[in-house]
């Protein structure tokens, strides 16, 4: 005999949902409980299953906490968007800076903070502003105008070739001092420290840069060339390096320079030296200069 069609619970066709639910043991009319959530949570499963529509899930997945904490994105319905451009190379955060990097910053860092500490007669109302005037005096000694004019004075009361001869490379050293620092200057252009007072003796526009110290450059140049054309007695030629290092000390401490832009000015003149004394002129290799200057 043929068996009666069951429907997807497993009961006949004919017998009615609450015949069933009557009949059995865990329903809520027996009190149980357990019975009515597992039907429940059939139901659900059910409906979900039926769900076929992608608007639908959608939907469910949207509202699912798990996605709104964004733990598990949905894929895009869409087409898929095309990644981001790369970021230019200026733009880029440099993870893994070079060594040389590193020491240049930390010198930079150490250079100003020194400098700081060491411009104690930056103004009148520093630790050192008493000796502010006398540090400026100081300034004007190694000026490039006075040892022009006083070359120039010279050179003109001079009556021997060999004085001449002396004072003409002198004063080609101090014009050749005064191009190469300009020069530097204005391709460097390091911007003089925040804590100096421009109220210095003569300035002109490129005066109002740092690098190099200009002061430290003429007393290196000067000291060199003094003491090897000059005869003078110890006492003299240890006076004339001390004038050189307090010179370029008196940069720092004025706050006019950083250390760095006087330890480089004082290279800088001494390499200015041997170049005029490589290209030393002569009335051998340059008669014509001499003769017109004779004329004079």
């Amino acid at each position: 005999m043929p068996s009666p069609r069951r429907s997807v619970e497993g009961r006949p066709l004919g017998v009615s949902a609450s015949s069933s639910s009557s009949s059995s043991p865990g329903s809520p009319a027996h009190g149980g409980g357990g019975g009515g959530s597992r039907f429940e949570f059939h139901s659900l499963l059910s409906s979900r299953a039926t769900c076929v529509d992608p608007t639908c899930a959608r939907l469910r997945a949207s509202e699912s906490p798990v996605h709104r904490r964004g733990s598990f994105p949905l894929a895009a319905a869409g087409p898929s968007q095309a990644p981001p451009p790369p970021l230019p190379e200026e733009d880029r955060m440099d993870l893994n800076p070079s060594f040389l990097g590193i020491a240049l910053r930390s010198l930079l860092a150490i250079d100003l903070w020194l400098s700081k500490k060491l411009g104690v007669c930056a103004g009148e109302s520093s630790s050192w502003g008493s000796v502010r005037p006398l540090m400026k005096l100081l300034e004007i000694s190694g000026h490039g105008i006075p040892w022009l004019l006083g070359t120039l004075y010279c050179l003109c009361r001079s009556d021997s070739w060999a004085g001449r001869e002396v004072l003409m490379n002198l004063l080609f050293a101090l014009l050749l001092d005064l191009l190469l620092v300009a020069l530097i200057k204005g391709l460097v252009r390091r911007r003089r420290p925040a804590h100096n007072q421009m109220d210095m003796f003569v300035t002109l526009s490129v005066d109002k840069y740092s690098f190099p110290s200009g002061h430290a450059t003429r007393a290196a140049l000067m000291s060199r060339f003094i003491l090897n054309h000059l005869v003078l007695a110890i006492p003299l030629r240890v006076l004339v390096v001390l004038w050189a290092f307090v010179l370029g000390l008196s940069r720092v401490m004025l706050g006019r320079h950083n250390v760095t832009d006087v330890v480089f000015g004082f290279f800088l003149g001494y390499m200015q030296y041997s170049i005029v004394d490589y290209c030393w002129l002569s009335p051998h290799n340059a008669p014509v200069l001499f003769l017109l200057w004779s004329q004079r």
